[in-house]
């Protein structure tokens, strides 16, 4: 069969439908049914047939409504984070105030991101009508070298635990903004989020995390203090986590975020203005009693954070990078993410005829996977922290004539297991300093065991594992957009802080030659390049459109194709989160071994038969889920009747309120 099952979902678009037989069989029966299968009889066969050919149908149905508003719009990850939002927007914030109380609501809940993680956002201040990054992904601490790693037998750096971690960038990230764009104070924004840390009923999806890795936990004993509330020490097979309902109380980390809330008040009361209050208590985190407890209990651990490291990290306000679609703006931060890859993505599509191809046809997913796979070739030999030599090649990247010349390179009746990357760097009027290793670039091939763990794991979780979105807007034209991730659970808890450790410390390579990456390598004060990577368009000068998405390296592809449903295919907002996506396993990993599997094609279970057979036929290995993109959250300006439309996907517990 040319369909590899996918055993969390156990989609039957494989095994004897794709046979040959059941090929030749479909083919009868559309033939008997005067060349439609809709109109066949036969019952078990019919089903399957109707489910797989209704491509067109299923984008514009929708599980979810389309979320409208005329004042704001609040969309993120868990229903509990979207109402500290809405809350937020009617005690009079803008969207800059209510999207750090949902950055501090999901924060707080571990929905797939903790304090001690890292933040990146797009805003778009209607008072200067410009879009701007806010730059709050951690860095590597002092001593965090390849040859420490090696030292201690490890290829890269662990999954998870104190070694896994870079410095917190959450806090800082959600300061600064609140500070610069905010107009409401650290502790109005904050009270969503320190209600819940007295309480919140949990989730039984969390419950069920803290018990599927209770083993690692309990290597860390302030992380099973804090998360295993009903450990029983004679039974490790006894429930541990709190029970879906439960108040989960994390008293530590209240204490934590009250202390920075009686930092701003102290300096309000000694005459110093809104910015500056909410910067203390800035201060107070990375620089004051927060920072000491969260070093000694990171060192204490085996960890490398000191001191020194929070004091030095700071969040960077920058300049996005962008391109342009059809006219319209497209912006996403620079090579520290990966959002550039979008945008390179977009210059390469531009050349093609993409709504004569038709929606999710062989030729367009073809087209698509391509494209991306040039792009995320690139990603992975260029991109890496700006702040840190050498030079990334941005600008020759997002060269129109770079993404002209790398899709006539295209083969457009197979795929290209051994597509490269490319030189941008004459199209900037340089020379590529790292030619021979680009000449000599091969793929790094999954291994055997690689590819055994990976079809092993929960592919729902490996899209989920990680990161959430935050999307706010309002009448005003503030217009947000932020991918946090970081510190998820299972999470080493720092000590009495109750701020749970990113583990972002595997996105960097170990070696420039052994990973053809070097741009990024790891180093003391660098910060590793994550997948994490929020973005913004603008049309006519105006806002147009926000979105984001969880998932590792296919956020790009989702949100890549996401848009391309608004602007090629028509969608509506709602439509274009719930379409089904592909997914391509080319671009090398980015995390751990950093390893590719040319080829690999992730399709939605109801992408039709024929269209995966003709796939197939080109040289793809299928492998079908019933979901194939993580939750993609969105809003929509709508210029015309200047209201504001949501959506956000039906995958999950994302979830918006507008008004």
């Amino acid at each position: 069969p040319p369909f590899r099952l996918s055993p969390a979902t156990g989609s039957k678009s494989g095994g004897l439908l794709a046979t040959p037989f059941a090929r030749g069989l479909l083919m009868i029966l559309a033939y008997r049914a005067g060349g439609t299968f809709f109109k066949v009889s036969v019952t078990v066969i019919c089903v399957a047939v109707v489910s797989t050919f209704a491509a067109d149908a299923f984008a514009q149905k929708t599980a979810k409504p389309v979320l409208h508003g005329k004042h704001w719009v609040a969309v993120t990850g868990k229903p509990l984070a979207a109402t500290a939002g809405a809350m937020t927007f009617t005690r009079g914030g803008n969207a800059v105030d209510a999207a750090c109380a949902m950055l501090a609501a999901t924060s707080t809940m571990w929905d797939t991101l903790g304090w001690g993680g890292e933040t990146q956002a797009l805003i778009h201040n209607p008072k200067t009508g410009k879009v701007i990054v806010i730059n709050a992904l951690g860095a590597a601490p002092t001593g965090a070298t390849p040859e420490l790693f090696k030292g201690m037998g490890m290829g890269y750096p662990p999954e998870y635990g104190p070694l896994a971690a870079i410095t917190p960038g959450t806090p800082g990230g959600l300061m600064v903004m609140l500070a610069e764009y905010g107009t409401l104070s650290l502790a109005e924004v904050l009270a969503p989020a320190m209600e819940m840390a007295a309480g919140y009923p949990m989730e039984q999806n969390m419950v069920d995390t803290l018990e599927a890795y209770k083993p690692l936990l309990l290597q860390w004993p302030d992380s099973a203090r804090v998360m295993l509330p009903h450990l029983d020490p004679r039974s490790m097979r006894s429930h541990a986590a709190p029970y879906a309902g439960e108040k989960f109380v994390q008293s530590e980390l209240l204490a934590t975020l009250a202390k920075l809330v009686d930092a701003e008040k102290q300096a309000l009361a000694a005459g110093l203005d809104r910015k500056q209050a909410i910067m203390a208590a800035y201060d107070r985190f990375y620089k004051g009693d927060i920072a000491n407890e969260l070093a000694r209990a990171v060192q204490e651990g085996g960890g490398l954070i000191t001191a020194e490291d929070l004091a030095n990290w700071q969040v960077h306000i920058e300049e996005p990078v962008s391109t342009t679609y059809k006219g319209i703006e497209v912006f996403k931060p620079n090579s520290w993410v990966q959002g550039p890859v979008m945008l390179q993505t977009l210059n390469v599509l531009e050349n093609f005829d993409l709504r004569s191809m038709g929606y999710n046809t062989p030729d367009y997913i073809h087209t698509l996977y391509q494209a991306m796979n040039l792009s995320f070739a690139d990603r992975d030999f260029y991109y890496g922290d700006p702040y840190f030599p050498p030079e990334e090649p941005i600008k020759g990247l997002l060269s129109k004539d770079y993404a002209r010349d790398r899709a006539a390179s295209i083969v457009m009746d197979r795929n290209d297991p051994t597509v490269k990357p490319g030189d941008p760097y004459p199209y900037q009027g340089g020379s590529n300093p790292f030619m021979q290793m680009l000449q000599q670039w091969q793929p790094r091939l999954a291994t055997p065991e690689q590819l055994a763990q990976t079809d092993a794991m929960n592919a729902e979780q490996a899209r989920r594992a990680g990161t959430t979105s935050i999307q706010a807007a309002d009448a005003e034209g503030w217009v947000v957009s932020i991918t946090p991730s970081g510190g998820w659970a299972p999470a080493y808890i720092a000590g009495h802080t109750g701020i749970g450790l990113s583990q972002r410390m595997p996105s960097f390579v170990m070696d420039a030659e052994q990973y053809q990456n070097p741009y990024n390598v790891l180093e003391p004060g660098k910060r590793p390049r994550a997948t994490l990577t929020p973005g913004m368009a603008l049309k006519d000068g105006k806002p147009f459109l926000s979105f984001a998405v969880q998932g590792g390296d296919f956020q790009d592809q989702n949100l890549v194709q996401f848009f391309l449903n608004m602007v090629e295919f028509g969608m509506d907002v709602q439509q274009a989160t719930e379409a089904a996506n592909m997914g391509s396993y080319q671009a090398h990993s980015s995390f751990g071994d950093h390893t590719s599997e040319p080829g690999k094609l992730l399709l939605r279970a109801d992408i039709p038969l024929d269209t995966q057979f003709r796939l197939h036929d080109m040289g793809y290995t299928i492998v079908n889920e019933s979901k194939s993109s993580g939750p993609i959250n969105a809003i929509f300006i709508d210029q015309q009747h200047g209201t504001l439309m949501g959506g956000s996907s039906d995958y999950g517990d994302d979830y918006g309120i507008a008004w």
